[in-house]
């Protein structure tokens, strides 16, 4: 790690202040390539101006608008749950920072289309969590079996196992393990 470290430079890293956007926005990116996810959410908030991406703005359109800017039925009705939950509170966006990461993500998961990594995600570039190790990251695990010289992807125990002396800042290594994935093997 103190190579990519070294390479990489410091720790930094933008945090997505709005907690409801930031969760459309990953609804929207799963399973899908970044331009793909880019050109949905490009056209999804050109639908909705002069309202921005809000609780209330998503909640009052139907499947089939979101479907007419590009969701797949399956991710409007995701995004449509998520609105729905925020907007009626059963789901409180404000409250989330005052919360530990396990009850986050339970309070998460509660959502269609919102699994354990997602709200990882949410807790890392959201609330800006500093001990987060999504161990299911296809990213994170490919950097663990480069940096450390495995055969193959690390399974959950082997990856918690080689990601221990990270605590109680897996976030900022998962971060490293990211951008080790940008630079070129020499």
């Amino acid at each position: 790690m103190r190579d990519v470290i070294r390479q990489a430079g410091p720790f930094t890293m933008q945090l997505h202040r709005n907690r409801f956007r930031a969760l459309v926005f990953s609804i929207l990116g799963q399973q899908i390539s970044g331009k793909a996810a880019a050109s949905i959410r490009a056209r999804l908030i050109e639908y909705l101006k002069p309202d921005q991406i809000s609780p209330q703005s998503i909640a009052r359109l139907t499947p089939e608008e979101l479907r007419s800017v590009g969701l797949s039925g399956q991710k409007a009705s995701y995004v449509l749950d998520l609105a729905t939950r925020v907007a009626e509170g059963t789901l409180r966006l404000d409250r989330v920072a005052r919360m530990s990461d396990e009850d986050v993500i339970e309070s998460l998961v509660q959502v269609k289309g919102i699994g354990v990594w997602t709200a990882q995600m949410f807790l890392i570039f959201s609330l800006g969590r500093p001990d987060v190790f999504p161990h299911h990251d296809l990213g994170v695990r490919s950097a663990i079996r480069n940096l450390y010289g495995l055969e193959e992807l690390p399974n959950k125990e082997i990856s918690h196992k080689i990601a221990t002396p990270w605590r109680p800042y897996a976030t900022v290594a998962s971060w490293y393990c990211w951008r080790s994935l940008e630079f070129k093997k020499s």
